[in-house]
């Protein structure tokens, strides 16, 4: 018989990567049992220690090894489970490989996991990890966008901005999972958070983290991304998926992003607050802000369902510059 502090057993896809990492932390703070799924490293053992460590995780973590490009790999993870987060997405911002081969595979891997789920039948509900890049770029001219809107692939590519392939890979997949749930009857509820700011327990170094700190870190490349961001702190994305598993009447599509700037007031910020580092002023910038900027982005649904947000922007990048410092990033 499970007991009070057993909330069942949940699966977190991905589990190596920055917001699942997290996730896998609160979730076993909040008492559920969790699997997770990881590639496995052919050439070298993946140090997972950053997981096999984190309290709770001897008795309550179990680690599976499966690959989004052989879907079936994620039944054993999936089955018995009472709830599903699928955050496992290719990340490759070099463009290795064509933008249709990630695609092809991103969807064919959440699909497999979707079939997984229903096939289960303890699965009452899959939390998928989306992201702004489905929802913001598009030339309708909205000054604030909601969960209604969508992103255009043809104006992504066109945009040629950097992770192109990402965004594009990312928005086919939100759809095709919305769609198969849709037809089959699966309950399931995507999140949407903007550029995910705060520490991390992973040993890279997050490429959010990384954007959102290029002004610190001096990295020219990353500014464009910054001409007006929204941003959400890492634990209020994690509390956000947690509460979308347990709210019950949650349906759909839901936007998590806390804060925006645009470039000006991110270079006034970070200039006043972490006097120590050579922040590029106005000046330098002039040449950024033309870029595609952000529309403004609403999580009115995500909070009148009775989210609250926890963390601004201080604890955002205080954070995150403190984890830099100690893993010496920074």
């Amino acid at each position: 018989m499970a007991g009070d502090d057993d909330k069942g057993i949940v699966c977190v896809t991905g589990g190596t990567g920055y917001l699942a990492s997290w996730l896998i932390k609160k979730l076993l703070q909040h008492g559920y049992s969790v699997r997770t799924t990881i590639r496995s490293d052919s050439d070298k053992k993946k140090d997972v220690s950053f997981l096999t460590n984190l309290q709770g995780a001897s008795e309550k973590l179990q680690i599976f090894n499966a690959d989004l490009e052989q879907p079936s790999s994620f039944d054993a993870a999936i089955e018995g489970c009472i709830g599903v987060f699928h955050v496992a997405h290719p990340i490759d911002f070099e463009d290795k490989e064509p933008e249709q081969v990630k695609t092809r595979r991103a969807i064919n891997g959440t699909l497999g996991i979707l079939k997984a789920c229903l096939d289960s039948k303890t699965v009452k509900r899959v939390v998928y990890t989306s992201s702004a890049s489905t929802v913001v770029f598009n030339d309708k001219g909205l000054e604030e966008m909601d969960e209604s809107t969508w992103s255009d692939t043809d104006f992504i590519r066109e945009l040629k901005t950097f992770g192109a392939s990402y965004m594009i890979s990312k928005t086919l997949t939100e759809r095709a999972a919305l769609k198969f749930a849709e037809e089959h009857g699966l309950d399931l509820v995507t999140v949407i958070p903007s550029i995910i700011v705060g520490p991390f327990i992973c040993p890279r170094c997050p490429g959010s983290v990384y954007t959102s700190l290029s002004m610190i870190f001096g990295d020219k490349d990353c500014y464009k991304l910054l001409a007006r961001a929204p941003f959400v702190h890492v634990d209020d994305v994690a509390s956000a998926h947690i509460f979308l598993l347990e709210y019950p009447d949650a349906k759909g599509r839901y936007l998590c992003s806390a804060v925006e700037l645009t470039i000006y007031q991110m270079s006034e910020y970070l200039s006043s607050r972490y006097p120590e580092y050579q922040i590029p002023n106005a000046d330098c910038l002039k040449e950024f802000e033309g870029f595609f900027k952000h529309p403004g982005l609403s999580s009115k649904k995500l909070m009148d369902s009775g989210f609250k947000y926890k963390y601004g922007l201080d604890e955002m990048y205080d954070e995150a510059i403190q984890c830099c410092k100690e893993k010496g990033f920074l």
